[in-house]
């Protein structure tokens, strides 16, 4: 059979495009030049605006384990999944991924290295180094190894506990649960099995009356004199605790506890050991040569006498004032507050209890860095919680937190929608950080203190905003414009609303009196006050100041920006969807009461007036158009169009089908059971009719156009065979939701005829359906002197019933139109309205133009057919040139339900690059997708993280750091570092001059822990060994570095 046949698809191009257009952009200049003719300088062209890069904002998901270096000023953060996380100075951060999808149990950094080594669940070991290469650092896994035992020995006789870097650089002393201490030879895990520590051995050096005891265990703790490398602290789980002397192999002196031990510390000068316990008592033991005492010198249980939770982890740390600080995790009374996460801190008389929403997994006490310093003089505390990072200043009067640049907890509320504005105004940018700071005046006036490295990265080249919606009813507005993703401003609307919770409340109030002495730190928290609240569309007008946010209970706000804070009224409004339905009843949740009277508001976003959709159904899709004054919205029952500066609606339209099941019941669905009936028989004639069409040899070489439009074909000589097409079915008029309205779109064009131009609004539904309205909007000088009006001018239906996605008109250049206001600004050129308008139709199955006013097919692009692949995201980017600054390209760029991103040109609608961003089976991430107006995306990789990519050559977040060993690092002056400088770069992965960046695996499974996915993602990978080395079994040198996910 002959096959259709398609313009322009050269196998050729097509081959090169696939070895182009991959991760590494460095292949094009060098192979483009061997195409020929035109061919070759479009593919140049591609090479030079696309490009992909991957970069990961937030919080780490499921982090299982801490480490710092106080020479280095590096944290690191390891996750269930098995990746290592570094993070130094805004901008500094590298990443790392085990090869084994195992949880990190334990971080520790060598000390006055750029080493760090990790344990796995799986009781294996990794030495991770920082290496400089091409004049940045890179994180590289060096070595592997595994302690084994002798044959048949019981698993828990090398169950690693605990690790202790030595002081040397060279040794690693290993504590595991049968009692023994191992040393590892660094950097070749070479076990050194005559220096090992065995339980005997310690057991004959230990007086007669404490060998009767059964106190060796697990070793719990290990810990190296502060001041004699040659002296080790060992403590065993049933309360034994002895000091070593490496040297002469010899107990020096041990102590008994009648407690089981958690945890130990050793003051600086060496002369006390801190014992924690599990009955949530410490003990203090003084150390000397004739130590071996029965009893601590003394013993505390900080929140008896009731029975209390254990004490897991202790810090003992010396000042210059003379009074120590005690901090410690647990110890809370076990009846009344043992499923609180707290950890305490004892300073000169003052005791808090940080009280934090989620598990603490560790924490540590940032303090003198130089080891000969006579005292820690502690100045942070850093607490690593399931759900975020929170600092404490421990200088300043009532530690108050310090606010993170980087590691934002995104999912303090859980994420619902998300909104990118791209190249904000000073002023605005201005006005919202000012907004912020107010907001932020609890927070420590101290610099970050994890401040190692440097940031090469340049400084950002504009100023981008997120906005994220939330299931509490806020909004945040973050800091794009590098890789640091930091708060600016946040805004919540409920006290529009009334609630359960009175906003004024004071969750953290307490009374003076009131033991133990709580206090809520850190921002996470999950629950909200109601689930109506829930922010489902944010459109942000840069130009103008305007805000429109939409929620789940069909609530939609217009606010505006005020610097200063407000008292006033705000104005509501009904639109009824439904004024023409008749017996139609709503089942769902009821609307939100508007709180009657003035309410009053803090500087920043303002609202002055609520619009309150009927029924109360999830508003779908909103748009507004700040120049016009015009604000638009959709749910699944039908759309409207509002007048925010005349407070007046201008029309709605109800969208509902007749049939629709989970809509409509009454006497309309009476005639249900006819109208499908004779539905079906027009389907099953019209499908034979195609069918037999198709069966026909002969037939003129275009696709067939809805309508019977065919598009042009030029150059029959230069055609190839077009693969074939997959059957669609059309989808039912009868299926749920086809009112559902998924795009609004704004737009002055050609509406009625081709002499006069008009605004007009575009809405796209889930059956396929475009409504265009042409509607009038008075003159400045009358805008509030005349009403808006509207009237339908054109409806659409596409064959196959496609949900709309998008909707864009082009002028008479084929570019898109101008934002509102963009013109005005002088930051764009004014459109073409002398050439004939184009309107493109993005639906989940194709791409269709159509020429107006009189809507006719010209060309289309089946994806679905042709590739099988559904369209979930679109919008048109800009892509520019990396090596002509004045050349640029307005291009689609789209995301699939496989998880493909690609763009695709305007108005030819040309397939140009395609990659695999998010896996097939990341229905959430594929669904939080949003992209930028220059080429870049965001889409969540979990619940608390941001995989950010780019696909154009010149808009890059490209992470350059360094940290040098050799730089010494002391502690900040009066509690403050150095100056804050938020970079971009974040990670470790640019290759060195010259060097080409192989493609790796987009590293969004390092944050899964299901173990279907688990198993999934572990068959890909060894499907795709080929690009990550060769594998070595056990000892291994691996030389395994990560590039935002990609192995080098």
């Amino acid at each position: 059979m002959r096959r259709f046949l398609r313009s322009g698809h050269d196998p050729a191009r097509e081959r090169l495009k696939r070895d182009l257009f991959q991760f590494n952009k460095l292949l094009c200049p060098v192979l483009a030049p061997q195409l020929r003719g035109a061919e070759g300088t479009r593919l140049q062209v591609c090479a030079e605006c696309f490009s992909l890069q991957t970069v990961e904002h937030g919080f780490p998901h499921q982090p299982s384990a801490l480490g710092y270096s106080l020479s280095l000023r590096i944290l690191a953060i390891g996750t269930r999944s098995g990746a290592v996380k570094l993070y130094g100075a805004p901008g500094v951060e590298f990443m790392g991924l085990h090869r084994e999808n195992n949880a990190v149990v334990q971080i520790r950094f060598l000390p006055g290295q750029c080493q760090l080594v990790t344990l796995l669940d799986d009781n294996s070991l990794h030495l991770w180094s920082l290496k400089v290469k091409g004049g940045v650092s890179e994180l590289q896994e060096d070595e592997s190894f595994t302690l084994r035992g002798p044959p048949g020995a019981a698993p828990s006789a090398t169950q690693i506990t605990v690790v202790l870097p030595h002081s040397s650089r060279e040794l690693l002393y290993l504590g595991t649960e049968s009692g023994n201490v191992f040393v590892v030879q660094l950097p070749a895990f070479r076990t050194l099995e005559d220096q090992t520590i065995s339980s005997d051995a310690v057991l004959q050096r230990l007086p007669e009356e404490a060998r009767h005891r059964r106190v060796f265990e697990m070793v719990e703790a290990l810990q190296e004199h502060p001041r004699d490398p040659n002296q080790v602290l060992i403590g065993y789980s049933r309360g034994l605790i002895v000091v070593w002397d490496l040297r002469g192999r010899r107990v020096l002196c041990h102590f008994l506890s009648s407690q089981q031990l958690e945890n130990v510390c050793w003051q600086r000068d060496g002369h006390l050991i801190v014992s924690c316990h599990s009955d949530g008592s410490y003990g203090q033991w003084p150390v000397s040569s004739d130590s071996q005492r029965a009893e601590p010198l003394r013993s505390c249980v900080p929140y008896g006498p009731f029975p209390c939770k254990a004490i897991t982890k202790i810090f003992w740390l010396t000042t210059r004032q003379g009074l120590p600080f005690t901090i410690f995790q647990g110890g809370m009374p076990r009846a009344s507050y043992g499923d609180r996460h707290c950890i305490s801190v004892v300073h000169d008389g003052q005791q808090t209890a940080f009280d934090f929403t989620s598990r603490v997994i560790d924490f540590t006490v940032l303090t003198e860095a130089d080891p000969a310093a006579a005292f820690d003089d502690p100045y942070a505390l850093v607490v690593l919680a399931e759900e975020e990072l929170v600092v404490i200043d421990l200088r300043a009067a009532g530690w108050p937190p310090v606010q993170p640049p980087y590691l934002a907890s995104l999912h303090c509320s859980a994420i619902t929608c998300s909104h990118h504005v791209s190249n904000i105004p000073l002023k605005l940018w201005e006005r919202l950080v000012a907004a912020g700071s107010q907001q932020h005046t609890h927070f420590s006036t101290m610099e970050w203190p994890i401040d190692g490295g440097t940031s090469l990265a340049p400084a950002a080249p504009q100023r981008d905003l997120l906005l994220t919606g939330h299931e509490d009813g806020t909004v945040r507005f973050w800091d794009a414009s590098g890789v640091c993703l930091r708060l600016l401003y946040k805004l919540s609307t409920v006290r529009v609303f009334v609630t359960d919770t009175d906003p004024s409340d004071n969750l953290n109030a307490q009374g003076e009196d009131e033991w133990p002495p709580l206090r809520k730190v850190g921002s996470f928290d999950p629950y909200s006050d109601d689930p109506r609240l829930g922010i489902q569309k944010i459109f942000l007008c840069k130009y103008s100041g305007y805000l429109a946010v939409a929620g789940t209970a069909g609530q939609v706000l217009v606010l505006e920006l005020n610097d200063e804070e407000a008292e006033h009224a705000v104005e509501q409004v009904e639109a009824d969807l439904l004024q023409d339905q008749e017996g139609y009843r709503w089942k769902g949740h009821e609307r939100l009461c508007a709180r009657p009277g003035p309410v009053h508001f803090e500087p920043g976003f303002q609202p002055f007036v609520l619009v309150q959709c009927q029924p109360p159904a999830v508003v779908t899709s909103l748009a507004l158009h700040s120049e016009w004054r015009l604000v638009a919205f959709g749910t699944s029952h039908g759309f409207g169009l509002f007048d925010h500066q005349q407070r007046q609606q201008v029309f709605v339209k109800c969208t509902l089908h007749p049939s629709d099941q989970l809509a409509l019941e009454g006497p309309l669905s009476r005639v249900k059971s006819l109208k499908k009936s004779l539905r079906q028989s027009f389907r099953r004639i019209r499908r034979s009719r195609v069918s037999s069409r198709k069966r026909r040899p002969a037939g003129p070489p275009g696709e067939v156009q809805e309508g019977g439009a065919r598009a042009e074909r030029p150059g029959v000589q230069n055609m190839e065979l077009a693969p074939v097409q997959r059957k669609i079915e059309a989808r039912s008029a009868e299926d749920s939701f086809t009112g559902f309205v998924r795009t609004l779109y704004f737009a002055d064009t050609y509406l009625r005829d081709s002499s006069r131009h008009c605004p007009s609004l575009w809405a796209g539904t889930n059956g396929g359906t475009v409504y265009a309205f042409a509607l009038r909007v008075p003159p400045a000088e009358r805008r509030m002197d005349e009403p808006v009006r509207a009237e339908q001018a054109k409806e659409i239906q596409l064959m196959h019933r496609a949900p709309v996605l998008g909707i864009l008109v082009l002028d008479g250049h084929s570019v898109p139109l101008p934002e509102p206001l963009e013109v005005a600004h002088d930051l764009s050129k004014s459109p073409d309205m002398q050439g004939s308008h184009q309107l493109l139709v993005v639906s989940e199955e194709q791409f269709k133009v159509f020429t107006l006013p009189k809507v006719s097919a010209k060309l289309k692009l089946k994806l679905t057919a042709l590739e099988g692949s559904r369209v979930r995201r679109v919008s048109v980017a800009h892509f520019s040139s990396c090596r002509a600054e004045d050349y640029g390209e307005h291009h689609l760029a789209v995301l699939t339900n496989l998880g493909d991103v690609q763009v695709v040109s305007l108005p030819l609608l040309k397939p140009q690059v395609r990659y695999s961003c998010i896996r097939r089976e990341d229905v959430s991430g594929i669904a939080s997708c949003v992209f930028t107006k220059y080429g870049q995306g965001f889409y969540l990789i979990s619940p608390s993280e941001f995989e950010r990519f780019s696909l154009s050559t010149k808009w890059l977040v490209e992470p350059r750091c360094l940290v040098d060993s050799t730089k010494s690092h002391s502690r900040p002056p009066n509690g403050s570092g150095p100056e804050k400088a938020l970079g971009q770069a974040r990670n470790s992965g640019s290759q060195s001059d010259g060097e080409e960046r192989r493609p790796g695996p987009v590293m969004e499974h390092a944050l899964l822990n299901d173990e279907r996915v688990l198993k999934e993602i572990q068959s890909t990978l060894e499907g795709d060994r080929g690009s990550y080395g060769n594998w070595r079994p056990q000892r291994m040198a691996v030389g395994y570095s990560l590039s935002n996910g990609g192995a080098e």
